[in-house]
């Protein structure tokens, strides 16, 4: 192998490594948004479960209720 063959390589190498470096950092802060949307998530999750009912039951609701204004 020579030099030249040696050089072209470790050109290609640290090309890719770049790439990778970029794509890394990409889905890191992917990574980041999305456990911050999780986290939002799940505290309108434990907000909801706070307004509901505490006997577990589901509320009874009038089929009048589901009636679109416009009927």
């Amino acid at each position: 192998m020579s030099d030249s063959d040696t050089e072209h390589r470790l050109t290609e190498l640290e090309v890719k490594l770049s790439f990778t470096e970029d794509l890394v950092e990409h889905l890191n802060r992917l990574v980041a948004e999305q456990q911050r949307q999780i986290e939002q998530l799940a505290r309108e999750l434990v907000r909801l479960r706070q307004q509901a009912p505490d006997d577990g039951a589901p509320s009874f609701r009038s089929l009048r209720d589901e009636i679109p204004p416009h009927y």
